[in-house]
């Protein structure tokens, strides 16, 4: 009875110690997180009361660039930062996901393997600069893709490819063992278990990951700097959907761009304040296309949650 009493005594001291430690590191997470939405809220409403009048002229979201500030618009920078963003997704995302997936299923468990992986994490930390350099000197030196939208794609689809990987891997690696022998009992193989029980359960925090890797593509201007892209531009790339057939069109792959980091970059380069007030109704717009797109994914992840209740 009395050995039954302290082991009960000592689970209670672990389980109190536990609850404690669990209230530290929440309170802790919850005060990192008040700090950086107050920072992230100061910059926002700073940024809005600078360029308010701008963004209140709808002009500011229909003209291109122009040496003169009140006449001066965002459209090309608009456009081509979704283009770039679309090149970006469409590599990286479905690269990413496969190299996770391959390196935590299927990947045999050697010192290669744990090589491979240091390096992907190591990847993940480099500076983007690092990655510009890269591309000018594979793309468009090596291959010849010049300056254009889709040399900027492949840059920062190399930029976040490691992060996807990584949040893959992890996310893969939750999710229990016994999920995956329940398969095989079921008679399924191992392509099978993965894509059609390890997949699902593990796509929240893939999609976590992708959030993150393309929140930080957007906002990028050194790598896309380097490969060449324009400070200046007057012009739309064709649109890559048409009336006529063949109805889908690939040339606005190989036409110039700009991007709004740039483009802010530009305005804030000059010295009449205008500029900078057209830089920071820019940076407002940045932000809400990050934020849309980041809430546009936190959707689609809660609804991927709520289908797999």
């Amino acid at each position: 009875m009395a050995t039954t009493d302290i082991t009960h005594d000592s689970l209670a001291r672990i389980i109190a110690a536990n609850r404690r430690t669990d209230v530290v590191m929440a309170s802790i997470g919850i005060l990192v997180l008040m700090v950086a939405g107050t920072l992230l809220g100061a910059v926002f409403i700073d940024l809005l009361a600078s360029g308010w009048e701008r963004l209140v002229n709808p002009d500011f979201y229909t003209n291109f660039p122009s040496r003169r500030p009140a006449q001066a618009g965002i459209i090309s920078a608009v456009v081509g930062t979704s283009l770039v963003m679309l090149v970006t997704a469409v590599i990286a995302v479905p690269l990413g996901v496969a190299a996770g997936l391959y390196l935590e299923e299927y990947a045999a468990k050697n010192w290669l393997t744990d090589l491979i992986e240091i390096n992907v994490s190591n990847l993940a930390g480099v500076p983007s600069i690092i990655y510009g350099l890269l591309a000018l000197g594979l793309f468009v030196y090596g291959f010849g893709t010049g300056e254009t939208i889709l040399t900027a794609g492949l840059t920062l689809a190399l930029l976040i490819l490691p992060v996807i990987i990584v949040a893959t891997r992890e996310a893969v690696r939750s999710i229990p063992q016994d999920l995956r022998e329940a398969a095989y009992g079921l008679g399924a193989d191992k392509w099978q278990t993965v894509r059609l029980y390890v997949l699902p359960a593990a796509r929240p925090g893939i999609l976590t990951g992708v959030i993150v890797g393309l929140a930080r593509a957007i906002g990028e201007a050194a790598p896309v700097i380097t490969i060449g892209a324009l400070t200046f531009i007057a012009f739309l790339p064709p649109a890559p959907l048409q009336i006529e057939s063949p109805f889908i069109n690939f040339d606005w792959l190989t036409s110039p761009f700009t991007v709004m980091p740039i483009q802010m970059f530009n305005w804030v380069s000059r010295p009449q304040a205008e500029f900078h007030i057209n830089a920071a109704a820019t940076g407002v717009v940045l932000m809400v296309m990050t934020l849309a797109m980041n809430a546009l994914a936190i959707y689609i992840r809660l609804r991927l949650r709520r289908l797999q209740r």
